[in-house]
């Protein structure tokens, strides 16, 4: 299975939608950098992101989360991970698809 990268807000960006609507089922979806922004809850892609959990993993680098102050209003549900964790999950897929 695909470990899938998001890097880009989804706010400026359409990198996140289209990562969801191509993305299969099983899949790992790791959310870095300004892609953080994606787990916020109360967003207008919160809902889409909800539904994808349904059928993928979500995860979101923790130091990224923290170091734009948003640790503490993530989607319920998604798995935060640190560095350690972000290789971890690099080694327990198939391939790593960016998302840009």
């Amino acid at each position: 299975m695909l470990l899938h990268t998001v890097n880009k807000s989804p706010f400026g960006n359409n990198a996140l939608s289209s990562c969801l609507g191509a993305s299969k089922a099983g899949s790992g979806i790791l959310l870095i950098e300004d892609g953080v922004y994606g787990a916020l809850t109360g967003t207008e892609i919160s809902e889409k992101v909800k539904e994808a959990m349904k059928t993928r993993k979500i995860y979101a680098l923790g130091p990224d989360l923290k170091s734009r102050g948003i640790h503490d209003r993530i989607i319920e549900g998604i798995n935060v991970v640190d560095y350690g964790g972000f290789v971890d999950l690099v080694a327990e897929h198939d391939a790593v698809e960016a998302w840009l």
